[in-house]
């Protein structure tokens, strides 16, 4: 299952654990990205708190964390190289695991035709 946030993150949901990234669209608002700092394994993360902070050559900016949970796992390959959040944000890009406080809450999240409604 695929859900998006107004803040242009994406979820895909396994079991209670869901990936979390930046969408394709919020990838090219930022231009090449430079810069990603991720959170913690383990850290706790109330909905909407700032997770992660990435930077472009454009800006910094905050990625949040679209639901509440703790972090179980962080793809340090997009630290090394945060090329890879542009080429490919929505696969080999992703952010960062969380298994969710509350499952259920994920139905409140856009699915896509919604999200692509939102930035149409």
């Amino acid at each position: 299952m695929l859900k998006f946030t107004e803040e242009h993150e994406w979820l895909k949901l396994e079991g209670d654990v869901a990936t979390v990234g930046i969408t394709q669209h919020a990838a090219e608002q930022l231009g090449d990205l430079v810069f990603v700092e991720l959170p913690e394994e383990g850290s706790t993360f109330e909905k909407n708190a700032e997770a992660a902070t990435v930077e472009s050559v454009k800006a910094a900016s905050d990625v949040y964390c679209p639901l509440a949970g703790e972090v179980v796992e962080i793809n340090q390959a997009i630290v090394d190289d945060p090329s890879l959040v542009n080429s490919d944000p929505q696969g080999a890009g992703w952010f960062f695991k969380l298994k969710l406080a509350n499952v259920a809450d994920i139905e409140g999240l856009l699915d896509e035709a919604a999200y692509k409604d939102l930035i149409a």
